[in-house]
């Protein structure tokens, strides 16, 4: 009898331990999964008063002098405000200080932050210049603004817009959002005008409130004619990337003996609808560790007896 309860007893401690190893096991494995965190991506925004590309060409020269400036232009990530009034072209005329654009308010913004990003222009009472036309503007606006929204979880937006009256070689003319304008000055040149360009994606937006075509040929200041374009109010955002969602912490399993139910068919046919559950494994590890253990424990019973 003795020899029996002292057998039975270590393989009981045997069961009960083993049971308890494979349940705790399966939060910790659970636990150690983890969730991965990307690094938070707060997007980008830019934004750029004016623009140009044009290539002057000199009457007493066989080259080309490039006309490459950027008025106001920022750039985020990091929050980027800037104000000026005046852009300048050494050079031409002699040598002497040329200013390709004055007006009464010219400013651009960039900011990026959790939430998205966002880049806006504004440009008030705006004269451009270009090399040999001193007198005479090549195109002249009472206001126009550009802004690109990115925000996160949110389709982008971009928009131009433009108030006042415009002149271009000292005609005025009106825009429109559908095509682009053209004005032809004899003797002079030609410009051809797209107004309040946009686009956007999935996670990006883009404006540019207009867009100048430029061919003139003024003979004036030793400037045989001047070609390409200038952009007034371009803007662009990329909204944030989207962090992968964290995965729940899986709280410990309790495991009590009112709570084990049988496993038959209905658990079967819950396994095939839903693919079964995370803690499954465990639960079947630990079945199968008490069966082996208590098969082992009988053998032992009968052989002490034989």
């Amino acid at each position: 009898m003795n020899a029996n309860t002292d057998f039975r007893m270590p393989a009981r401690r045997f069961t009960a331990t083993a049971a308890a190893t494979v349940l705790a096991a399966g939060p910790m494995v659970l636990g150690g999964a983890g969730s991965a965190h990307a690094s938070a991506d707060h997007g980008r925004a830019s934004a750029v008063v004016l623009r140009t590309g044009l290539d002057v060409s000199l009457l007493n020269k066989t080259v080309n002098v490039p006309l490459a400036v950027s008025l106001n232009e920022v750039r985020a990530p990091r929050s980027a405000e800037r104000n000026a009034l005046t852009a300048r072209l050494d050079g031409v005329d002699g040598g002497q200080p040329f200013s390709v654009l004055r007006a009464d308010v010219a400013s651009a913004k960039a900011t990026v932050s959790a939430s998205g990003a966002e880049a806006s222009t504004n440009l008030t009472h705006a004269r451009i210049h270009v090399p040999g036309l001193p007198l005479l503007s090549l195109i002249e606006v009472g206001q126009v603004t550009s802004k690109a929204t990115c925000e996160a979880g949110r389709k982008p937006a971009a928009s131009a817009t433009l108030l006042g009256g415009v002149t271009v070689l000292g005609k005025k003319v009106t825009l429109t959002v559908g095509g682009p304008t053209e004005v032809k000055v004899p003797g002079v040149g030609e410009v051809r005008i797209d107004f309040s360009k946009t686009r956007t994606t999935s996670r990006t937006a883009a404006a540019s409130a207009l867009e100048l075509h430029v061919s003139v040929n003024p003979l004036k200041l030793n400037v045989a004619d001047v070609e390409g374009t200038l952009t007034l109010g371009s803007v662009t955002c990329e909204s944030p990337s989207a962090a992968p969602a964290s995965a729940p912490a899986s709280a410990p399993a309790s495991v009590s003996a009112p709570d084990i139910k049988p496993q038959g068919a209905p658990a079967k046919s819950g396994l095939a609808e839903t693919g079964g559950t995370s803690t499954t494994p465990f639960v079947v590890g630990a079945a199968v560790v008490l069966l082996a253990a208590g098969g082992a424990a009988v053998a032992l019973g009968r052989r002490h007896r034989s």
